[in-house]
């Protein structure tokens, strides 16, 4: 799908507007999994808060080793007497109350930078497989039943500011479905995280991009699963969620329209400064085809028909069919010296 050149603009009834929109040239963009998955885990990094045990922590209590000679360990003891305490290993990482092992430190390298020549070809890939109803299944996203993919609906999406209006919406486009399974998908978290003000689980649903807010983040945010993003500020870690390709995106017209201005094309330049929309390496994948293909056969010289293959030389002494064939009389020698072994062995069984 992602190699036709025109898509259809849907109204907010679930049928076609009449109107179609060119598709753009960053969904055509090559998609590099590698590229995707190296700049989200470091873009991840980038939320990180800094955790640190105290720096008390095992070191609260006055131990000193009691030195050789007592057949004990030289680990630092409790001092002290009259209680269980006096006499236990304190401080060592293998003692009961003592500190970890390499306490950690808040100053520990939490961030990653990341070269934005990355995060601009990361975003590429992330929209083009948005585009490829293959890839965008194969993430689990249910999309049987809509129309068509990329999903591009008219810019009336953009001032729904009611959320019962936004479902009748997902349903007349048979998007709900993707918005049931991640509601159904939501599980308390298996873990020490339950703890950690991040209870629950839940599978991500569709993408709303959007040009101009009147109203329609207010409208969709509380839908589970639902996230919404500007066209202008979008996030490798919405598009790729979990570094994983082919999120289902609902676009607005607007926003889908602004996709060349903002990532240009091979023909035209972006916004960006200093950016180059990633070209493909080949413009034809179907390597078949090509090395069949007239032109490149017309190039091959032509099959030779009676090509000689080289024998493959063998030892003499050690292949008998090859001796035979340099010395024939070899296997009347090799015979007679076998009888005259036999005629010495039965003369030495006689004298025996």
């Amino acid at each position: 799908m992602a190699t036709r050149p025109l898509v259809t603009v849907f109204n907010d009834q679930g049928e076609s507007s009449g109107k179609q929109s060119l598709l753009p040239s960053v969904l055509k963009a090559p998609i590099r999994p590698d590229v995707v998955h190296f700049v989200h885990t470091n873009m991840a990094k980038n939320r990180r808060q800094p955790y640190a045990v105290s720096k008390m922590a095992g070191h609260q209590t006055s131990a000193e080793s009691w030195g050789t000679g007592r057949a004990v360990a030289r680990i630092p003891r409790v001092s002290g007497g009259g209680t269980h305490r006096s006499g236990q290993g304190a401080f060592g990482n293998m003692c009961r109350g003592g500190r970890m092992f390499a306490p950690t430190k808040i100053w520990r390298r939490w961030h990653r930078k990341i070269n934005v020549n990355q995060k601009r070809y990361a975003t590429c890939s992330a929209l083009s497989a948005s585009a490829l109803p293959g890839l965008v299944m194969a993430r689990g996203h249910r999309i049987q039943e809509i129309n068509e993919v990329p999903l591009v609906v008219a810019n009336e999406i953009e001032s729904i500011s009611k959320t019962s209006a936004a479902v009748s919406l997902l349903k007349s486009l048979k998007a709900y479905s993707d918005v049931e399974k991640s509601k159904e998908s939501r599980k308390i978290r298996a873990g020490k995280g339950k703890m950690r003000n991040r209870r629950h689980t839940q599978r991500r649903g569709p993408l709303i991009v959007y040009s101009e807010d009147h109203g329609v983040t207010q409208a969709f945010r509380n839908l589970p699963g639902v996230e919404l993003a500007n066209v202008n500020h979008l996030n490798l870690l919405q598009l790729a969620p979990g570094g994983h390709l082919g999120r289902f995106i609902i676009w607005s017209q607007g926003a889908f329209e602004k996709l060349d201005t903002i990532y240009g094309s091979w023909r035209k330049q972006s916004v960006k400064s200093n950016f180059r929309l990633p070209r493909p390496k080949m413009a034809n994948t179907d390597l078949a085809r090509i090395i069949n293909s007239d032109e490149v056969q017309r190039q091959l010289r032509r099959r030779r028909p009676n090509g000689h293959r080289a024998s493959l030389k063998k030892n003499p002494l050690k292949n008998l069919q090859v001796m035979l064939r340099l010395n024939p009389h070899v296997k009347s020698t090799r015979r007679a010296e076998q009888l005259r072994q036999e005629r010495a062995k039965k003369a030495a069984a006689k004298k025996a």
